[in-house]
């Protein structure tokens, strides 16, 4: 791939895009309690808003495939880069007409129809956009340049939790137990406003249209390569999409299942949990930020210094969001205990991929017994503590699976991107498990310690497939999802 010029409001326009991904996907953490509570839904059918937008990437990056294959060649080579990402934000604003709808008509089928769309718009962005971060600057920048958009996915994140809530209960009469499903109408309209404007900035941008590949590279040394006719003939790819199925499946079951443990565990009111559920997505902020601090060529008493500030100024930023937001913080203090946990986890790493897998894996296991057998907030806080160790693992686990893949690497990662749906189903074997028939909400969370064990597993069986294939494992790159 080559280098393409670029400027910093290029740049800029550019990583707006993973904002809005983040604001998206934290935000339905807000939305599945609404709708749990206002249309009488088994915590399971709650979960279909996770399964609904998750499935999209899925189902969008199969759209793309076939549409490709039929036509006789890359979609986006022949459309262009940008031009690629302007008809996904103009798919994710039709997705968000479909709120007003489903708020006037309290239609969930409506709503998870609206969010589908949503995400198979940013399927395409996603495909596009993240080459385009590498190229538009120096290659050994780009790993930063992707951190960089990392940070600002995560600061969506972080508000879309607090924003959303605000949309809903922020207009509530004194009884404050309730929520207006109609109240969602206008965030999401103008969300899908917000989409129009980014893309006409996006058509008359300098962003590059096109982007010159380089196909059909062989690593040097490596005949058994000109064997393999597929990305699929690696192991450490098939069972690194299988971790990525289970990550993000992790990742994303422990944030929506949490309000419902708030609500029958603590009897905390809906309107109350959106502080909670933006420090886990926080928490992966703060992960991010910490593991940025070794793309940069700093000294190294420098590096060790901010390896240790990082994650506080995250957490600061948090901190004042909440604040501005009008939303007590005085219960999250405490946490900053916890976070020295990552930075202890971060600084035993090296920086070496597999070795930070395997042991966030291990301290997120820990972290859901921890909230297993405990109660009250020492319970929620371990499982918020899950973001912290979930942090990292999607560059861990994308940088070993595509290592040594040489001419299939593209190949590969678009396989990787396709299993993002493990979002969707992990949420909702876990909604199904949390019925009290079944597990109870508490011990559903036992699917992500199923979910941890495989990642420790897949760090220990990588290390000795590269091995196999005289490959060395680099040092983690700060890639985003």
């Amino acid at each position: 791939m080559t280098t393409v010029k670029k400027s910093n409001s290029s740049l800029i326009v550019l990583i707006s895009v993973f904002f809005f991904w983040g604001f998206v996907a934290a935000s339905n953490d807000i939305l599945i309690p609404v709708f749990k509570e206002n249309l009488h839904l088994d915590q399971w059918q709650s979960q279909l808003i996770s399964f609904a937008f998750y499935v999209a990437y899925t189902v969008g990056s199969i759209i793309y495939f076939l549409i490709s294959k039929f036509s006789g060649g890359d979609i986006l080579n022949k459309v262009g880069y940008k031009n690629g990402i302007v008809v996904g934000l103009l798919i994710s604003a039709l997705g968000t007409l479909l709120f007003y709808p489903a708020a006037e008509m309290a239609s969930f089928p409506l709503m998870i129809s609206g969010l589908f769309i949503v995400g198979l718009g940013f399927s395409l962005q996603q495909t596009a956009a993240n080459p385009l971060a590498i190229v538009m600057g120096a290659p050994s920048k780009g790993s930063q340049r992707l951190s960089l958009a990392g940070g600002i996915n995560n600061l969506g994140t972080t508000i879309g939790p607090i924003l959303i809530s605000f949309a809903i209960f922020g207009s509530l009469s004194k009884n404050e137990n309730g929520s207006n499903i109609e109240s969602i109408k206008i965030p999401y309209m103008i969300l899908g406003f917000a989409f129009l404007v980014v893309a006409v900035i996006f058509k008359f941008s300098s962003i590059p249209n096109k982007i010159e590949t380089v196909t059909d590279e062989i690593d040097k040394g490596t005949q058994k390569d000109i064997t393999k006719k597929s990305a699929l003939d690696y192991p450490q790819l098939v069972l690194g999409m299988i971790a990525i199925f289970l990550y993000v499946g992790v990742e994303v079951s422990t944030a929506s299942n949490l309000p419902e443990f708030m609500k029958q565990h603590l009897n905390i009111e809906t309107n109350k949990i959106a502080p909670f559920v933006s420090l886990f997505w926080a928490s992966l902020m703060i992960g991010r930020w910490t593991a940025s601090v070794g793309a940069f060529n700093l000294k190294m008493g420098t590096k060790k210094i901010l390896q240790f500030f990082m994650p506080y100024i995250a957490f600061l930023v948090f901190l004042l969001i909440n604040i501005f937001a009008n939303n007590d913080v005085t219960p999250f203090y405490i946490y900053s205990v916890i976070i020295l946990v990552l930075v202890v986890g971060d600084i035993m790493s090296k920086g070496n991929p597999a070795t930070q897998l395997l042991i966030y894996s291990v301290f997120g296991i820990i972290a859901l017994f921890i909230g297993m057998i405990s109660s009250g907030m020492v319970s929620v806080f371990a499982f918020i503590s899950v973001g912290l160790f979930c942090s990292t693992l999607w560059p861990c686990i994308f940088t070993l699976a595509i290592s040594g893949l040489g001419k299939f690497t593209n190949q590969g990662s678009s396989f990787l991107i396709m299993m993002i749906m493990g979002g969707g189903f992990i949420s909702l074997l876990q909604g199904y498990l949390a019925a009290n028939n079944f597990l109870g909400i508490q011990w559903s969370y036992l699917v992500g310690v199923c979910c941890f064990a495989y990642l420790a597993f897949y760090a220990l069986k990588v290390k000795v497939i590269l091995k196999s294939q005289n490959i060395a494992i680099a040092d983690n790159s700060t890639m985003a999802h």
